[in-house]
């Protein structure tokens, strides 16, 4: 277990030290996971453990503020009731501000801007407005106080979060402006106002969907959005980022503007906590930091939370039936071929006759374990309000959608009736190798049918080639695809692995210096 400590110069007499315990990306991670990648560790997470993690830590910072930087829905549980659990959940944990993620726009705004209310701390963006109008759609700033201390707070999202990572039907009427402008014009607004001003960000690339992306550097995808906002922008003392999961062990500090950057890994699987020291002569200074990993072995539940999540569970009771059993433990990779990627796209190929069954990595949200698989589980591993979708491809077009997948922008996509070689080494757009489809080489005159869910279908995640070819939407979720599989099977069987071919192995560092 890896904890990174950063220690600045002792605090000065009379200077007040106040603390920001922080997280991002919880997404509804309500159980602890198997720590595979660790060896002293055996679960992590989980939000009732961490929930009394942070309770133990704040009963040691007489003066501290916890704030969240979005993405806060997601899985079963939270499409169940429409959110309004994340909300009471987090008003249990005793959250002071949380910003708005992409995950957050899942059931639609209207549907968020009525469960929010429920939130006894503000809910914050300052760059997503009413299309065509000045009206924010949620609180844009707030001023949090404790023994005196003023914190100024605001939330921002990125363009590539609001437009690429969220469905369109979820955002339509809304629009989004430059973060940037929209965060500067509070900052100077505010900063005579308050002590320190707090930045919570929503953006970059999207978080890889890896259990243990902690433990695997190829994945780690960077904060180079929050450096560039970072470096741009006066007046910020701490940005809290989220949506890349890019987790930070120790701080980014900006050299230009001094701008200290934290993120963690997400699915509440760390606790952040930063300390700075405060004097009316400076601006605040950076005493030190840490990831304090969610050990569950060691944590005692926290009595709320866990009554929460109950009570969610016993209000839907089918959500525990179990629908079926695994052969074995079923585990995401975000970058590489995956057996839980291969299964689903085989039973969306299955689902509707097609040559083709596809899903992208970013909507894999959970490992399945080996076993018994309940109906919470296939949810948790696939949330979304997608519908399975049919598309018809000619081959010209499939060749570039496979070429758009291997870019990994948004994570290695995976197939059911597809074989490729591919070559990481190569420009984006020459990267595919060879190509079969049911085991016969791809022909460029032919129509290919293809299945896959509405999001990516609509356009989701660059594929703009794909709206074009929609011929048929079913009235069936995906999800509800997956669950049938399961229940007609009973015993499910993982495939086998080898789609996917890079002939060169992954260099580390490719990913990045290739986008």
């Amino acid at each position: 277990m890896l904890i990174v400590l950063l220690m600045a110069e002792p605090t000065q007499a009379g200077a007040q030290q106040v603390t920001i315990f922080y997280t991002n990306d919880i997404e509804s991670v309500y159980d602890p996971v198997p720590a595979f990648w660790l060896e002293d560790v055996n679960e992590i997470g989980g939000l009732a453990k961490l929930a009394t993690l942070i309770e133990q830590k704040r009963q040691q910072a007489p003066i501290s503020f916890l704030l969240d930087a979005g993405d806060m829905f997601t899985g079963s549980l939270s499409k169940a009731t429409q959110g309004r659990l994340v909300f009471d959940l987090y008003n249990e944990i005793g959250f002071d501000a949380v910003n708005l993620g992409n995950h957050e726009f899942e059931y639609g705004w209207p549907v968020l801007r009525k469960v929010m209310q429920r939130a006894r701390f503000p809910v914050l963006n300052a760059n997503i407005f009413y299309a065509g109008t000045d009206i924010p759609i949620a609180k844009q700033y707030s001023i949090l106080e404790q023994q005196g201390v003023r914190i100024g707070v605001l939330g921002v999202m990125g363009e590539d979060a609001f437009i690429n990572t969220m469905m369109k039907a979820n955002r339509q009427g809304l629009e989004i402006k430059d973060p940037l402008a929209s965060a500067q014009f509070w900052v100077d607004e505010l900063s005579a106002q308050v002590d320190m001003m707090v930045l919570l960000t929503h953006q970059g690339k999207t978080a890889p969907m890896q259990t243990d992306k902690e433990a695997d550097p190829e994945v780690q995808r960077g904060i180079a959005d929050d450096y560039r906002l970072a470096g741009a922008i006066h007046g910020v003392d701490l940005i809290v980022s989220g949506h890349s999961d890019n987790g930070l062990w120790q701080p980014v500090i900006h050299p230009d503007t001094g701008t200290v950057i934290v993120q963690t890994f997400g699915q509440g699987k760390q606790l952040g906590i930063a300390r700075f020291e405060l004097s009316d002569s400076v601006r605040p200074k950076l005493v030190s930091a840490e990831l304090v990993p969610v050990v569950a072995d060691s944590l005692v539940d926290h009595a709320g939370v866990a009554a929460l999540i109950a009570g969610a569970r016993a209000a839907y009771p089918s959500l525990m039936e179990v629908v079926g059993h695994l052969d074995r433990a079923a585990v995401r990779r975000y970058y590489r071929e995956s057996s839980i990627g291969n299964l689903l796209a085989d039973i969306l190929k299955k689902s509707h006759a097609s040559d083709i069954g596809m899903i992208t990595p970013g909507a894999i949200r959970a490992d399945l374990p080996a076993g018994e698989v309940t109906r919470e589980m296939i949810l948790n591993t696939f949330p979304f309000l997608d519908k399975v979708t049919v598309l018809e491809l000619p081959g010209t077009v499939l060749r570039d959608a496979v070429e758009q997948g291997l870019q990994r922008e948004y994570g290695l996509p995976q197939y059911a009736g597809l074989a490729l070689r591919y070559d990481l080494t190569k420009p984006k757009g020459q990267r595919l190798v060879d190509l079969e489809i049911s085991g016969q080489p791809l022909e460029l005159d032919r129509t290919y049918r293809l299945v896959t869910g509405s999001f990516t279908a609509t356009g989701g995640e660059g594929y703009d080639m794909f709206p074009a070819r929609i011929v048929f939407t079913s009235d069936d979720l995906v999800s509800t695809a997956f669950v049938n599989y399961f229940e007609q099977q009973e015993q499910v069987m993982l495939p086998g692995m080898g789609r996917q071919q890079p002939i060169q192995p992954a260099i580390k560092g490719l990913e990045n210096s290739s986008k």
